[in-house]
């Protein structure tokens, strides 16, 4: 297991990503800490579930929202909430490519209505995935039914003896993101629990990430 901040996974990118596409690590937010691997990689996916003990679908956050219009169906009413990301939602789409992540991501969900949670944080951590080109399982870095993750000293320590690297940002007492249900006929938002404080916005560049419907 590796530790390391944003400043020196910057010193050292290009190995590391290369060495999160076959990798489990733990990372922060702009809400949790989250647990995550490359989304298509089923063995990974697999491995993160049976950890967290965890049977409900995993979420997944987006290198670009081209990815979302390229692998999703988009509404005109999902298209105004891809609008307002990166930020602290999780948008609930209909999958259209039903390859474009593993099969494990999908547990619990209707085979022939895939379904797909979409986040892109308002957090660095999002670059990651940007220069990876990869979806990135997220799902909490808890045993499913425990406390969250807030900091290092209370990381549960089956997830620490079994991931490569975690990200870490300091402690972190957010909620977990908006669910917006943008599946079905009518939108609905599950507001999971208060916000205390609204994340500024994020500083490195995503002049890529663009709304450009496919």
């Amino acid at each position: 297991m590796i530790i390391l901040n944003f400043d020196e996974y910057n010193v050292h990118k290009k190995t590391i990503i290369s060495e999160l596409k076959k990798s489990v690590f733990v990372y922060p937010t702009d809400t949790i800490y989250g647990i995550g691997c490359d989304a298509t990689n089923e063995k990974l996916v697999r491995k993160i579930r049976l950890l967290k003990k965890s049977d409900q679908p995993f979420s997944i956050i987006v290198p670009t929202k081209e990815w979302i219009y390229q692998n999703c169906i988009v509404t005109a009413e999902a298209e105004e909430w891809i609008r307002k990301l990166p930020g602290p939602y999780t948008l609930i789409l209909r999958l259209k490519n039903k390859k474009a992540v593993a099969r494990d991501v999908h547990q619990g969900t209707d085979e022939n209505n895939y379904t797909i949670g979409i986040r892109m944080p308002n957090h660095w951590f999002l670059s990651v995935a940007f220069q990876a080109k990869l979806p990135i399982v997220t799902t909490s870095a808890n045993i499913t039914g425990q406390d969250f993750m807030t900091t290092l000293e209370d990381m549960d320590v089956v997830i620490r003896n079994n991931v490569d690297y975690i990200f870490y940002d300091g402690p972190k007492r957010g909620n977990l993101s908006t669910l917006v249900h943008l599946e079905g006929p009518k939108i609905s938002i599950q507001l999971r629990q208060e916000r205390k404080s609204s994340p500024g916005k994020i500083q490195f560049p995503l002049e890529e990430i663009s709304i450009t419907q496919k």
